[in-house]
């Protein structure tokens, strides 16, 4: 099973963002304001840290999270949604007033 993963809404939002501006990156966020939310950048729009790691990728799309907040994550599969509302504005679907989101659920074995 792969550990992220995106709903069809998602991956169709992703195809027309990648049409756009080319290559890009998802950023795992544990943001004060906005909670937990994947990011999606271009890809030289954002400086990944020494301890950011690519967990995933979805549609040739890197999906990367930062070291310490793996063991949260290590037994959920990440699910990539999209809802059309305007979430973190620093993510490129802000600009179609859509927020991708994170929906989780256990993963086997």
């Amino acid at each position: 099973m792969k550990k992220v993963i995106a709903t069809e809404a998602a991956q169709g939002l992703i195809k027309q963002l990648q049409e756009q501006h080319g290559k890009l990156i998802f950023i795992h966020s544990e943001g004060c304001c906005d909670g937990t939310s994947p990011i999606c950048m271009t890809e030289e729009d954002f400086y990944l840290g020494s301890r950011d790691e690519q967990i995933g990728e979805i549609l040739d799309v890197p999906y990367y999270m930062h070291t310490s907040n793996q063991s949260y994550w290590q037994h959920m599969q990440i699910v990539i949604d999209v809802v059309n509302t305007l979430g973190n504005s620093f993510s490129l679907e802000s600009q179609h007033d859509k927020s991708f989101i994170i929906r989780s659920r256990k993963l086997d074995g």
